[in-house]
């Protein structure tokens, strides 16, 4: 063989190499609900750094975000996630009894009920509160312009619309509760898709004078802009709401990709993975690094949804579906 043969296979062999390894790199896709963005930003490379430690492997989480009921549609449709982060255990839920993509008791897998971090509800208005807003009451007086995401495409509005409800029927009596609602639904000008939409609205359109916000949206929101233009407002009731994670396990299965998504999702538990979600006003479920953050999150009255509604698939039935009380309510407005 010549010098020149053998260079010419050297380089080819070399080049196979090179190719093999990018080839081999892991891509995993996160299809996330709005307010995730920063959280999973940071968590992505925090877990990049432990899987090549873990696995001596090269790997890439590309995201997707949008209304938590908008992704949970497009996983449905095709979108091929090998892990959901939703705003809601339903939509994953949904996810399983309409496309059959992983199974229905998927809660069971991941500690909490797969829900790794928590949040809740509360209030941004501008600086000064000009209207005064220190309760759920507040938002349904007349001269309130409230700005909230539309139920049926955010998971976070679903909480929103529940907060207000569990705090209408205590306050003026189950029967009352629709009418309650509604008035605050009335004062809402516009509903965005998602819970990042309204948030624009709120604070770049600059319309309306307060927004049902996540805890971790509003935060961030004072965190970006200063406390020289908004201010937060905790209510005296709020939900306890709980964003669910899983993988998609044909997805996974037929990518080759499961060991590396249940890597991610176990990776949210750890103790890095907690102080992330804390660091991103995300509430830790792990005792320890909560205790750590607890003053960092305002004490209110939080509420369950299994308590306050049963559970989620005949709340969103009565609440949500067509034809359910939100459509009652916004559609007669």
């Amino acid at each position: 063989m010549s010098i020149k043969t053998w260079l010419t296979m050297s380089f080819l062999t070399v080049g196979l190499c090179i190719s093999n390894t990018v080839l081999a790199e892991k891509i995993l896709l996160n299809v996330s609900y709005d307010s995730t963005r920063e959280l999973y930003q940071e968590f992505n490379k925090a877990f990049a750094r432990h899987w090549q430690k873990k696995a001596n492997e090269m790997i890439t989480i590309k995201q997707s975000h949008g209304g938590s009921g908008k992704q949970a549609r497009s996983v449905i449709e095709g979108l091929e996630a090998d892990v959901v982060t939703l705003a809601l255990a339903n939509d994953i839920s949904a996810i399983a009894e309409t496309s059959q993509l992983l199974p229905e008791d998927w809660q069971k897998r991941l500690a909490h009920n797969s829900t790794p971090y928590t949040s809740t509800i509360i209030f941004l208005v501008r600086k000064g509160n000009p209207k005064g807003i220190k309760d759920w009451a507040d938002l349904a007086q007349p001269d309130v312009a409230v700005i909230t995401p539309n139920p049926k495409t955010s998971g976070g509005a679903q909480w929103n619309y529940l907060a207000a409800w569990e705090y209408g029927k205590r306050h003026y009596g189950a029967d009352k509760a629709k009418d309650f609602v509604s008035n605050i639904y009335r004062n809402v000008p516009v509903l965005d898709s998602s819970a990042r939409g309204a948030t624009s609205t709120f604070v770049e359109r600059e319309t309306g004078d307060v927004l049902i916000s996540w805890e971790n949206e509003a935060f961030q929101v004072l965190e970006k802009y200063g406390t020289e233009k908004f201010e937060i407002v905790v209510p005296s009731l709020s939900i306890l709401a709980e964003p669910a994670v899983t993988l998609i396990d044909k997805v996974v299965d037929k990518k080759g990709t499961r060991e590396a998504a249940e890597s991610y999702l176990q990776y949210l538990y750890s103790e890095e993975g907690q102080e992330i979600a804390a660091k991103h006003f995300f509430r830790p479920t792990n005792a320890k690094v909560a205790k750590k953050y607890a003053a960092k999150f305002p004490k209110l009255e939080l509420f369950d949804i299994d308590d306050a509604f049963g559970d989620w698939k005949s709340t969103h039935k009565t609440h949500f579906s067509d034809g359910g009380t939100f459509d009652q309510i916004y559609l007669k407005e």
